[in-house]
């Protein structure tokens, strides 16, 4: 059973364990099914973004399913007013749903007028498309700012990279984001698969160690940990079934006190991507739209030879 948790200050309950999107679209069909079965078992918190270029993965697996609750995010090469409801409509039509019910600034852009950013969102709650407004890998001055330049809604979520490696936020944002009752979305929750290499053996072992106590996996114990902390929920990546299984774990179960301080005092670290290169991803978004732009010719690709392989049986 996946437990929920209250989205900032709304009415609004999500799941506690999502699935994110992040580099889908190379095997489409294996990972619309492996987002089924995470719907199945109850993760019905769905993420993805425009710049990921699987969208349309996502649509083909939520067709007509009206109890989810699904996440995308803007491309900051698209935060001028008239480019950011552009995309939101194109998000829409690519995801196949009416209203989005969380959307998300990817990165910081600071080249556009935050004012003129959150304008655009606000309308667009206005007008229907969406439901909340978050960010993404926003600080605590950036998110100050964004908040303040907001007349009628409120941020109600920040999505950042967390897990037992990599704890950049703890410095300070997760304090600032739990004070003022901002959901932290944990995106790389397991470390971008690090965790399962040599380099962290040891921390594998101590998450194997307390695993074993409950009967559950390293991976569970490491989201589990995440989304004991009160105002976190986790997105893990899975293109499997299988893995999407063993993600749906993690929830439903607590680990004692004593393990969550074994957890919090490892050492070992990984560094949040980007890292260093923060300052320059958040003053230029030329990045954003070369992604964006081969993630989509490497989806369409897929998609086309996915299509192909359907027609011919």
């Amino acid at each position: 059973m996946i437990g929920y948790k209250k989205l900032n200050d709304t009415n609004e309950k999500i799941p506690e364990i999502g699935i994110g999107t992040w580099k889908m679209g190379q095997e489409p069909r294996t990972e619309a099914e492996a987002i089924k079965t995470a719907i199945r078992h109850g993760i019905k918190f769905i993420d993805t973004a425009e710049m990921y270029g699987s969208e349309w993965v996502v649509k083909d697996a939520i067709s007509n399913r009206k109890d989810l609750f699904i996440a995308t995010k803007v491309s900051p090469s698209h935060f001028k007013y008239e480019s950011l409801i552009e995309s939101c409509e194109a998000s829409l039509r690519n995801l196949g749903i009416k209203k989005i019910d969380l959307y998300q600034l990817h990165w910081p852009n600071h080249r556009v007028p935050i004012k003129e950013t959150m304008r655009a969102m606000e309308d667009l709650v206005d007008l229907g498309r969406i439901r909340h407004i978050g960010v993404s890998n926003f600080n605590v001055e950036e998110l100050v700012e964004a908040q303040n330049a907001m007349e009628r809604y409120e941020i109600v979520s920040n999505q950042v990279e967390y897990s037992v490696l990599t704890r950049d936020i703890e410095n300070e944002l997760l304090d600032f984001c739990t004070k003022n009752r901002i959901t932290i979305i944990a995106y790389s929750p397991l470390g971008t698969g690090a965790l399962y290499g040599n380099k962290y053996k040891n921390v594998l072992g101590i998450l194997e160690g307390i695993g074993k106590r409950h009967g559950k996996t390293a991976t569970q114990v490491a989201l589990n940990w995440l989304i004991s902390k009160k105002n976190v929920v986790a997105i893990p990546k899975s293109g499997s079934s299988e893995h999407v299984i063993e993600i749906a774990g993690a929830s439903g179960w607590s680990l004692s006190k004593s393990e969550k301080s074994e957890i919090d005092s490892i050492k070992e670290r990984k560094s949040a991507l980007g890292g260093f290169m923060y300052p320059i991803l958040k003053n230029t978004s030329w990045w954003a739209s070369a992604m964006q732009s081969f993630n989509e010719k490497r989806s369409k690709a897929h998609q086309k030879k996915s299509t192909t392989k359907s027609s011919k049986k």
